[in-house]
């Protein structure tokens, strides 16, 4: 199918990344390809390919798989990382930006990225300093589409019929991995205040879960892929 668009997911054991893959079942206008470094269990109903490799092979994946859109879900814990700095930073910094370096020697023309609420290079907290240093680096890369999503605390609980935290934000990266490569940016009200910032190549965008949400429902009402203010 020519409108078929080739996203590669990074991080797709994670809870955003199986999130993102739970979100795309039965969608006919995506070809999903996973990149991780464990063999992981599929939901019924997905068609995607799972390439499992060592971070250092992902280049490689990349440019045998060609993507339009990447999606980068890659993040650990200050727990998991063992309460170390070292560790937090090799996931959450150094391979984030390997993976961006790779995507943008090979052209990858889109690439979504998951970020954290807070992130600021300049932050007191090492966490948000590390989450923002990455940001700024992205921001240098210069991708056709950048785009930037600043989710809160992750929940997977869902109640009084409320979607869940995770659910919403993977279903921002798929939207901002599909949007049509014409757009220069999701068009939303000012009063979101929504964070863009123009790049020579594009747009780069960071959102909150605030201007994500009200986005969304202007999205389900126009039942487009344009976001109209």
């Amino acid at each position: 199918m020519s409108d078929t668009i080739r996203i590669a997911l990074i991080g797709a054991t994670g809870l955003i990344g199986t999130t993102v893959i739970g979100q795309c079942i039965g969608r006919e206008d995506v070809r999903l390809m996973g990149i991780a470094r464990r063999e992981m269990k599929l939901p019924r109903g997905i068609r995607m390919e799972l390439f499992v490799a060592e971070p250092a092979k992902w280049g490689e994946v990349i440019e045998a798989i060609r993507p339009t859109a990447l999606i980068c879900a890659l993040g650990t814990t200050w727990k998991k990382a063992g309460e170390e700095e070292a560790a937090f930073r090799a996931v959450d910094h150094d391979l984030v930006l390997e993976t961006a370096q790779a995507a943008r020697k090979l052209n990858v023309e889109r690439f979504v990225h998951v970020s954290s609420a807070g992130a600021d290079p300049m932050s007191g907290k090492f966490y948000l300093k590390v989450k923002g240093e990455v940001e700024r680096e992205l921001t240098k890369m210069r991708f056709g589409r950048l785009d930037i999503l600043r989710p809160g605390l992750l929940i997977a609980v869902q109640r009084n019929g409320l979607v869940s935290r995770r659910r919403l934000w993977a279903t921002s990266c798929c939207t901002a991995a599909t949007v049509g490569s014409a757009q220069s940016g999701p068009t939303v009200s000012p009063r979101l205040r929504l964070r863009l910032q123009s790049g020579r190549r594009g747009a780069v965008s960071s959102m909150t879960m605030t201007a994500y949400c009200a986005q969304r429902r202007r999205y389900r009402r126009s039942n487009t892929k344009r976001v109209r203010a």
